[in-house]
């Protein structure tokens, strides 16, 4: 899947507010470049932190506090 997909499904998670997206793809990042592991089953070995944090939004593994679902 292309980055530009990637982005829209994640934007699409965080109810296309780009600056909720760019924050928790920033944390998340900075959680995994501390060691923590990624929630992904493929192999991320040759991934850039911000992009397993952009594919674990766009897939839901990740789940963002404080985000309020719209009706």
């Amino acid at each position: 899947m292309r980055l530009e997909e990637r982005m829209a499904k994640a934007l699409e998670r965080v109810n296309n507010d780009r600056y909720i997206l760019a924050i928790a793809v920033g944390q998340r990042a900075d959680e995994l470049s501390k060691g923590a592991k990624p929630l992904l089953d493929k192999n991320t070995q040759n991934m850039k932190y911000t992009d397993i944090a952009i594919d674990e939004i766009a897939d839901g593994l990740l789940k963002i506090e404080g985000l309020v679902e719209k009706s």
